[in-house]
């Protein structure tokens, strides 16, 4: 898909939960280490829902990574001579992760980042949007309507819980389309999901 000669980039992998996000930041990072390129893997270490140190997908694809729980942790990890840096729901990590990546692809370095470019509101979701502006390549991916069938672009939660960090899976999320997904709306003063 893309053809890099030690040319810096940024590639962002983004879409609702169960679009297949993981799955496609595994098959690049999988190609990499074919074309005998040294591969860094990183994700919050937040995220500890199938594995605590490798990304993995919803299908229960895995690949090892190095879990961290800031981005100066993640730049003490990092190797001089790394040639691909792959990160994993990057929603998740902060704002000091931009000029670490910036860093990185003005080194030539092929960074790629997947995570949710929207939180389950519909809104954007932590430094996904930062991500998305500065990406030299964006795909997103969409998922099946758990409700209709048809394409979903969107992450409904199912639990009642406040604030906007859920780690989660089947039990507390579906994916869904914009006419099936159910916002927060304002009635009366009160925040309420459709439904309570």
């Amino acid at each position: 898909m893309f053809v890099h000669q030690h040319q810096g980039s940024l590639e962002v992998i983004c879409g609702p939960m169960f679009s297949g996000k993981s799955e496609e930041l595994i098959r690049r990072i999988k190609r990499a280490i074919i074309a005998k390129q040294k591969v860094q893997v990183f994700k919050p270490a937040l995220d500890d829902r199938y594995d605590a140190s490798a990304i993995a997908s919803h299908s229960q694809s895995r690949y090892g990574a190095i879990p961290v729980k800031d981005t100066v942790e993640l730049a003490r990890h990092l190797d001089a001579d790394v040639e691909v840096v792959a990160l994993d729901e990057v929603q998740f990590m902060d704002e000091g992760l931009i000029p670490i990546i910036e860093d990185l692809a003005d080194r030539g370095v092929r960074v790629i980042a997947g995570g949710l470019d929207q939180d389950s509101n519909g809104e954007p979701f932590g430094i996904m949007p930062l991500l998305l502006a500065k990406a030299d390549y964006v795909t997103k991916l969409q998922a099946i309507c758990m409700v209709c069938g048809a394409l979903a672009g969107r992450t409904q939660r199912l639990v009642h819980t406040g604030g906007q960090v859920l780690v989660g899976a089947a039990e507390a999320y579906e994916a869904r389309c914009r006419h099936c997904h159910e916002t927060p709306h304002a009635t009366g003063g009160q925040r309420l999901l459709d439904g309570e």
